[in-house]
């Protein structure tokens, strides 16, 4: 599915006898760094790149899909056929601790077992431009697991009695209805209680504005401050406050974290600001800093498939419990010439990957982007749309000087009934989705792991559209049955780092 808005900063330029007087824009990365408050880098969250390579997810939490955990079953008609599926609660396992349940934003997409999955906009999903986003927040307040006294839920919605398992169908079924309108695709679930909650909450739903994201590190108007401080990243979080993670600031060596006051910073509250203090000695060079916190995820956020299985249906948060957070950002500076900073979101009003490149340099920064060369003027930025086609796997190279970096992931925009799809009849089951590298000239093809038994399991799905060469394949896949996900415990207070 569709992967997140990231930055990288890449370097260049030469050092000189000047003052240190340039800061480069310092830039959201992928927050890679996602263990508990007090560890580096979990191996599964290191492994989702290769060297130089970086998938777009700007940070928040980061989780592995467990499987469908409460669920019943729906009925897609949909094309003329009717197919029965699963319908309910998946369970996701956050890095460095916590559990998210979620729902499908997606009936005609399949989902992939122990798939990656980062927090992200509705904006970067299929839920982009849906009308109805709002309500499907709607839904999730109001119904199983957040309302999770049945009794009262099966009285408000006259749905008679219900269980966990149809009161997760109920509710996912209301969840297609909205998140799949803009296709011709009816969703209804098979048991009768179920299908009364499922209209229930169709009937009632309200909009609701987007939640934010549990932690982001805001770098806009960075600008040098005096005394060679380089700032401000201001931290927006829901926990009680966010620690500077031990690794990032052990990677900074004679760099310190300041806050407003210019004193030694360990941990920062939602709205704080924190600052670079660069000692004069260090004339050119590279700082990283990343900030963690323990809180619960807010309910409606979205989540997308990253790393290898990035074609796993997109999620949506139904409940979530005390979960590791984090965001990072990386600093440059240099006394002189060229300071560029780069960084990829995608871009689904447009169709494709948009690259922002700021130089905060004196001299212009030429480089090449998608087999293009392109030139930002000193102190200016320039931003460029990569065209990638939808359910297209892409890798956006960007290079310079001493300089290579790459973007890659897959466009993943509008839900599979919205999309056109071809005529599905007489092709053969693929166990392997087949996609084919973006708007790349040196780009190789990128392959997702196998479809796994889960979610909306035996709706045909298409597996690869590729620029000019359409590779399609009908996967059916099975229902996992697993036992129903333990209740959330009480939140805890998040820790505290004093300096």
């Amino acid at each position: 599915m569709s992967f997140v808005r990231t930055a990288v900063t890449v370097v260049g330029g030469c050092a000189t006898a000047r003052r240190r007087r340039l800061l480069a824009a310092a830039l959201f990365v992928p927050a890679l760094l996602a263990g508990g408050l007090t560890a580096a880098a979990t191996p599964a969250a290191a492994e989702q790149a290769a060297p130089g390579e970086q998938p777009t997810w700007q940070g928040g939490a980061l989780a592995t899909l467990e499987g469908l955990e409460t669920h019943d079953e729906a009925v897609v008609r949909e094309d003329g056929e009717e197919l029965t599926t699963s319908a309910g609660l998946f369970e996701m396992a956050v890095d460095g601790g916590g559990t998210l349940q979620t729902y499908g934003t997606d009936v005609d997409s399949a989902t992939q077992d122990q798939a990656r999955y980062g927090e992200t906009d509705w904006d970067q999903t299929s839920l982009h431009g849906n009308r109805n986003a709002g309500k499907i927040l709607w839904i999730l307040r109001h119904s199983y697991p957040q309302v999770n006294d049945l009794q009262a839920l099966a009285k408000s919605s006259g749905a008679g009695k219900l269980t966990p398992e149809t009161a997760a169908a109920g509710t996912q079924v209301a969840i297609w209805r909205y998140s799949d309108a803009g296709g011709d695709v009816e969703v209804e679930a098979v048991d009768r209680a179920a299908e009364k909650l499922a209209d229930h909450l169709h009937r009632q739903a309200r909009t609701l504005a987007e939640p934010r994201a549990s932690i982001s590190l805001d770098s806009a108007g960075v600008a040098e401050k005096a005394e060679g401080r380089f700032g401000p990243l201001k931290v927006r979080t829901g926990a009680p406050s966010a620690a500077i993670a031990p690794a990032s600031r052990s990677a900074l060596r004679d760099v310190r974290v300041v806050g407003d006051g210019g004193r030694n910073a360990a941990s920062v509250r939602d709205g704080g600001r924190l600052y670079l203090d660069v000692p004069s000695k260090r004339r050119t060079g590279t700082a990283s800093l990343t900030v963690q916190a323990a809180t619960k995820v807010p309910v409606g956020r979205a989540f997308a498939a990253v790393g290898g299985q990035a074609g796993s249906q997109t999620q949506i948060l139904a409940g979530s419990s005390r979960s590791t957070v984090s965001a990072a950002a990386d600093v440059s500076w240099d006394e002189h010439g060229v300071i560029p900073g780069v960084g990829a979101v995608k871009d689904c009003r447009e169709g494709g990957v948009r690259l922002t490149v700021v130089n905060s340099g004196d001299r212009p920064f030429r480089f090449r982007a998608a087999g293009e060369t392109h030139a930002v003027p000193a102190k200016r930025n320039k931003k460029i749309t990569v065209p990638v086609g939808e359910d297209q796997a892409y890798r956006i190279p960007v290079s310079a000087p001493g300089v290579r970096k790459a973007f890659t992931g897959v466009l993943d925009c509008v839900t599979r009934s919205e999309a056109a799809r071809p005529d599905m009849s007489g092709m053969t089951t693929q166990s392997q989705p087949a996609t084919v590298g973006g708007s790349d000239s040196g780009g190789s093809a990128q392959e997702g792991g196998d479809l796994a038994e889960t979610g909306a399991s035996n709706t045909p799905v298409l597996v690869g559209v590729a620029v000019g060469l359409v590779v399609v394949g009908a996967v059916a896949v099975l229902a996992v049955r697993r036992r129903g996900p333990e209740e959330d415990g009480e939140p805890e207070e998040a820790e505290q780092h004093t300096s």
